[in-house]
């Protein structure tokens, strides 16, 4: 004779996802958001074109810096501290951006701002707070909720500054992430202490953290260059398409970070990695036809998706290698890949542009990106052969 088993209803092995302080932690991140995207395209222009990319290089190389050091901060002062210190620092300085516009105080204002991303971050603590079950759709519900701001505050800051100045710009900026800090408080206050810990250095190490990482800063480099140098390298009789492009990218790119959450839940994240790329590679080579508005809103919208594949499948991948001690380090080596990408990306690609010019230069960047499928494809690989392991990071 043989029996059923009684099904389970789906709700019951599913733990909620939408938490009191998953929903506080949204509050932060939305006003960091807003003021980092509000800025991100709108000072290039006003530190004029000579200086765009070295404005943008120093918001993203600060911030690099300052993330090897970010996860000592939070271990020491907590959580809670470290998102006020970091929306103050991101907020204040935005405030009296204006004040000059000569490339010193510009570059003093970005290297500030670009520290205070390393603390108003907190992806370890967000991590925290999604359910291991449901890591990839908590982290693509994140995505959203990061992208919207962006999806807006994009293509708002340059039509703001384009009709009502830069100061009222920066002052918005600034008043977004300082009204932030109200929600902090309710906020958990530590790191997971049970487990191994794993350092910044070990992460730095080992292969199954640094192959999504590469294929990440790939994807990141060619998204400094979009956010930098696109108002620039159109032409200015379509200065509507820049606008439109900048509002096309990130919604593209929020679209994708969610449907990548919900297939790497179900298939896994690592077989994402090689279409993100590719994808991002492909639209960047679109958009190189700069003097076809078509060309440029299809470009970003085909590099937008797969630039968000890449952020959803890598981000997942590399929690789902460490133990709960290890988000910080993860958290600290994506968002290096992050920002050392836009930054190397705005600062490299400036250089190149006044040698060949912006349309050459973006199709030479996409076809230097493929290279990056090198380490996609092994990581691909790997992930078929072994599974992804919470242990592969602390074997080392």
């Amino acid at each position: 004779m043989t029996t059923t088993r009684p099904r389970v209803p789906a709700a019951a092995s599913r733990p909620p996802l939408l938490t009191r302080p998953l929903l506080l932690r949204f509050v932060s991140m939305v006003g960091a958001s807003a003021s980092f995207f509000l800025l991100l395209s709108v000072v290039p222009r006003y530190a004029t074109e000579s200086g765009a990319g070295l404005a943008t290089g120093a918001l993203m190389l600060s911030t690099v810096l300052g993330e090897l050091a970010a996860p000592r901060l939070v271990a020491r002062y907590g959580y809670r501290v470290a998102l006020i210190a970091g929306l103050t620092l991101l907020g204040a300085p935005a405030l009296v951006l204006t004040v000059s516009d000569g490339m010193a105080w510009i570059v003093t204002v970005c290297l500030v701002r670009g520290l205070a991303l390393t603390l108003v971050a907190g992806g370890a603590l967000t991590a925290s707070l999604i359910p291991a079950e449901r890591r990839g759709e908590g982290l693509a519900l994140v995505g959203v909720v990061s992208g919207v701001p962006s999806l807006i505050a994009l293509p708002l800051g340059v039509w703001l500054a384009a009709h009502a100045g830069y100061g009222p710009v920066a002052v918005a900026a600034g008043v977004a992430a300082l009204a932030a800090i109200v929600a902090v408080p309710g906020l958990p206050d530590r790191e997971p202490t049970s487990g191994k810990p794993v350092g910044v250095l070990a992460g730095l190490r080992t292969g199954g953290l640094m192959r999504p990482g590469a294929v990440f800063a790939t994807t990141a480099l060619a998204a400094g260059i979009v956010v930098t140098f696109l108002p620039l390298a159109v032409p200015a009789a379509y200065g509507t398409v820049v606008a439109v492009a900048l509002f096309v990218q990130p919604a593209a790119s929020t679209a994708a970070r969610w449907a990548a959450g919900r297939y790497g839940d179900r298939h896994g994240p690592a077989r994402l990695l090689v279409p993100g790329l590719v994808l991002s590679a492909g639209g960047l080579s679109i958009t190189a036809v700069t003097g076809s508005p078509v060309a440029v809103l299809v470009g970003v919208a085909v590099f937008g998706t797969g630039f968000g594949i890449a952020q959803n499948a890598t981000l997942t991948l590399m929690y789902a290698r460490v133990p709960a001690t290890g988000y910080g380090t993860v958290t600290a080596l994506w968002n290096i890949a992050y920002d050392g990408g836009m930054g190397v990306g705005a600062a490299g690609f400036g250089v190149l542009a006044g040698v060949t010019g912006y349309p050459s230069a973006l199709a030479v960047t996409a076809v230097l990106m493929l290279v990056a499928l090198i380490p996609a494809y092994r990581d691909a690989r790997a992930d078929r052969a072994t599974g992804t392991s919470p242990t592969e990071v602390v074997a080392g």
